[in-house]
């Protein structure tokens, strides 16, 4: 490792190397300008094991240069001896202050100096390889949480491709409610890693509609009293499918699946859950999955204009809706026509 010397005095600094060359791992580099040495620091932060300044330099102090190389990213546990007269006990308590972690007296001594580098270089490099350590911890369990995550968006994925062959709309239907889904929680403030699971679990809320059967699920015009009976079933059949999952992805969307339907007023299903008794994640899915609907074709009506479902959400908030899910969307309108118009294009 790299010893930094440095003192304005070209004498001291070559006492000083010659002090350090029989300290082993030990390449003294040696510097007369503070604002060279500190340049040199920034270009060689991972080469650096110690730091020995002089403080009275003109232009900067050994102070100074403490102060500047602990500002350094990276820097903050390598050893910085600064270079004192014994007396000087304030300037001591200052530099202590300022980062130093040892001192050197003068006149310097060449078997001090020897010990005092050989034991603070074994600390530094100790430190080093701990951090080393755990950079590598952590990027190998950032490499083992990414193949989990990558196997559980793959399992989601298999899973509405499934539900997708029973409903052609199903694909495309999911994936403009999740951009929805995004928009909106993104809007009342949640943090990006949150909108991106609420948008995977999002995908799921409709996935009981598997066990709908087809003269339902794509009936041409409306249903009869049973038939929507049997079809508001899908909701807590897709809840029973995904709960009790160890993601944390599922179960969110088992909450999503169980609550989508809910309205703000109590009269949805299929707990009639009302305001905020309803999970906020189903809040923000039923303003996504209604618009979408409304703007969809299905067997048993024509799609609705852009500005008509716009709206119809605006006139639900306090009804079917939470009030603040409709702000957030509406926040981001031009957005939604974005979206909607890549999906009729």
């Amino acid at each position: 490792m790299l010893a930094l010397i440095l003192d304005d005095a070209e004498m001291n600094n070559l006492l000083m190397m010659q002090a350090l060359k029989p300290v082993a791992e030990c390449e003294p580099v040696a510097f007369t300008s503070p604002v060279a040495a500190l340049a040199f620091l920034q270009a060689n932060v991972d080469r650096i094991g110690i730091v020995v300044t002089d403080y009275d330099m003109p232009g900067m102090t050994g102070l100074d240069v403490i102060a500047a190389a602990r500002a350094v990213p990276g820097f903050a546990h390598v050893p910085i001896v600064m270079v004192t007269s014994l007396d000087q006990r304030s300037l001591r308590h200052q530099a202590l202050r300022a980062g130093a972690t040892d001192f050197l007296g003068k006149p310097c001594d060449p078997v001090e100096i020897q010990a005092r580098v050989t034991n603070l270089m074994k600390i530094s490099a100790a430190h080093r390889q701990e951090q080393d350590r755990t950079a590598w911890l952590a990027r190998e369990v950032a490499a083992a949480v990414a193949v989990i995550e990558a196997r559980e968006r793959e399992i989601i994925a298999l899973l509405m491709r499934a539900a997708e062959h029973r409903d052609s709309d199903t694909g495309d239907h999911i994936a403009r409610v999740a951009k929805y889904v995004g928009l909106i929680a993104q809007n009342l403030g949640y943090e990006p890693a949150q909108v991106q699971i609420l948008k995977l679990a999002s995908t799921m809320h409709d996935v009981g509609k598997i066990g709908v059967p087809d003269s339902i699920l794509l009936k041409r015009g409306p249903l009869s009293t049973e038939e929507r009976a049997e079809m508001e079933q899908h909701a807590e059949r897709g809840r029973r499918i995904l709960e009790g999952s160890a993601s944390d992805v599922v179960r969110l969307a088992a909450e999503i699946a169980a609550s989508h339907h809910e309205r703000w007023d109590g009269t949805g299903y299929p707990s009639g859950l009302k305001g905020e008794a309803i999970p906020l994640s189903g809040r923000i899915v039923a303003v996504a999955d209604v618009f979408d609907a409304l703007v969809s074709e299905r067997p048993y009506k024509r799609a609705w204009s852009f500005d008509d479902a716009r709206s119809f959400v605006a006139a639900q908030a306090g009804l079917h809706f939470d009030p603040r899910c409709v702000e957030a969307f509406l926040m981001s309108w031009n957005d939604v026509e974005e979206q909607c118009s890549k999906s009729a294009a």
